[in-house]
């Protein structure tokens, strides 16, 4: 049963590609977005993340099973409003031994140097949008080890439209970009050999509720 639904996309897309329609069922087209309630779809969002190290090459990690909310009327694109919830405790690098640190306690029960290992969920929600055609400058407050502070983040519309397979729903993307700078957020270790800027990358796929 799981081979057969794991294939369903797959039997779908494939009569349509040698018929030469379309394969993706997301398109850019700001037409097919209906007004309603939106929710992130944890399994394909993530913020990724990436700082300079030691001035020789860029490290880069993610957070995943990224959750929140989107209101959305394509009539007025101004007034969507956005809440984004981030387990910071998910935080995923390609080192283990680092993973490890930013998780780590403080020494002698002192502050750790990063996140610590029960962190608080990081939180954006938004307080305004500026639409630009299908691009858009989105100001809100960002929540992160207990600071909040306002970030803008550079955002895009990537894709609408929805899967095809039993029970999917409409589906809008989008993607975007901000700087912050983490000594603001409370997080020091390593400054300036690690840079204090960090570049977030973020991609997010909105499922229709209402």
């Amino acid at each position: 049963m799981k081979k057969l639904l794991f294939a369903l996309p797959l039997l779908v897309a494939v009569p349509l590609l040698a018929q030469g329609g379309p394969l993706k069922p997301g398109t850019m087209d700001p037409a097919r977005v209906t007004a309603g309630s939106y929710k992130t779809d944890p399994n394909h969002t993530l913020v990724g993340w990436r700082v300079d190290h030691l001035g020789f090459s860029d490290y880069f990690g993610i957070f995943g099973d990224v959750t929140g909310t989107l209101v959305l009327d394509p009539k007025n694109p101004a007034a969507a409003k956005v809440d984004i919830t981030i387990p910071v405790s998910k935080v995923t690098t390609a080192s283990a031994g680092l993973t490890a640190h930013l998780l780590r306690a403080g020494k002698d029960g002192g502050k750790p140097d990063f996140f610590g290992p029960v962190p608080l969920d990081a939180r954006f929600v938004s307080t305004g949008v500026a639409v630009n055609g299908t691009e858009a400058k989105i100001a809100g407050n960002l929540t992160l080890n207990g600071v909040t502070r306002p970030v803008t983040l550079d955002a895009r519309f990537t894709g609408a439209g929805k899967a095809p397979f039993p029970g999917a729903r409409e589906t809008v993307g989008f993607a975007a970009k901000t700087t912050l700078k983490r000594s603001e957020f409370g997080v020091n270790y390593g400054i300036p050999l690690v840079s204090d800027e960090v570049q977030l990358d973020i991609t997010v796929a909105f499922e229709k509720t209402t």
